[in-house]
């Protein structure tokens, strides 16, 4: 699978395409709260976070997520990666547990992905 780094925003036919190429219904995803950027379409969201971190990303702005494009806005995201597990950030669980986190995951998210092309 390939992945793609998101840097300007794509529309969710996009996703669509991507999530079809992999799991069918959902892509997994990687963002980076610092950049403001993210990683798409990888089998593992550690394959996506090796991506970032070879572009200069730092691991602590790294947040994994998965993205169901085909359903609504209010339930498409959900904060579940192995990645996420960060005891000295304070995150003991696949979630991303801090409500400002999750918020500016889901800005970025907002910003990048588009409801159209």
């Amino acid at each position: 699978m390939e992945i793609r780094i998101i840097e300007k925003p794509i529309s969710r036919d996009e996703l669509r395409s991507l999530a079809q190429e992999g799991f069918g219904e959902m892509v997994k995803v990687v963002v980076d709260i610092e950049k403001g950027i993210m990683a798409a379409g990888g089998e593992l969201h550690a394959d996506e976070e090796a991506v970032l971190l070879e572009g200069g990303s730092e691991p602590n702005n790294l947040w994994g997520i998965n993205l169901y494009p085909g359903i609504p806005d209010d339930t498409w995201l959900e904060f579940n990666s192995m990645i996420n597990i960060r005891p000295s950030q304070n995150n003991r669980s696949r979630s991303v547990e801090n409500e400002e986190t999750q918020a500016q995951i889901k800005g970025i998210v907002d910003r990048l992905v588009t409801a159209k092309e």
